[in-house]
Parts: structure tokens; C-alpha cells; sequence
């Protein structure tokens, strides 16, 4: 029996466990911790952009009206052929 006890106190293998379990059990509470305050984070992030393009207009981000062709497009398109044939006329004379 005195030798089971003299073993049993040498034997370092529950302190060992035991150090795994908080060193564990430390990682998952930082990881949750880590976790919470992302998800906070885009959530708010979620939210502030749904607001934010529910709010925008597809005819004034396209340019122009789409209903009747209009914007961007159309306008660019006529200066360019004004302009091109213009300056081409003015060059040759």
C-alpha cells in the first residue's frame, strides 16, 4: 500500500489533464467571445447597408431617366459624333 501511495505522488499525468482542460476550456470562452463581437459587428454592418440602398434611386445612379433612354449613354453618344465630325471639317479647309 505505501508503495500505490509513493507512485500516486509522483505520477504527474491528472495534473497534466487538468491543465489541458482550463488551457481548452480558456480558448472556446475567448473564442465566443470573439464570435459575439462579430456577429454584432456585421449585423450593424448588415443593416446600415440594407438602409443605405433602399434608399438609392436606379434612375440617378444609371444617369438619366430609363423610361425614355435617356442618360449617360445617349448624351456621350451625341457629343462624340458632333464634335468628331466638326473638328474634321474644320481641319480639311
Amino acid at each position: 500500500m505505501m508503495k500505490f501511495i509513493k507512485n500516486f505522488r509522483k505520477d504527474e499525468d491528472g495534473a497534466v489533464t487538468v491543465d489541458w482542460v482550463v488551457l481548452t476550456a480558456a480558448v472556446v470562452g475567448l473564442a465566443v467571445a470573439a464570435y459575439s463581437s462579430i456577429e454584432t459587428g456585421a449585423t450593424e454592418l448588415t443593416g446600415k447597408t440594407s438602409t443605405f440602398l433602399s434608399a438609392q434611386d436606379p434612375a440617378l445612379a444609371a444617369g438619366g431617366n430609363i423610361q425614355d433612354g435617356g442618360g449617360a449613354g445617349g448624351d456621350a453618344g451625341g457629343d462624340a459624333g458632333g464634335d468628331a465630325g466638326g473638328d474634321a471639317g474644320g481641319d480639311g479647309t
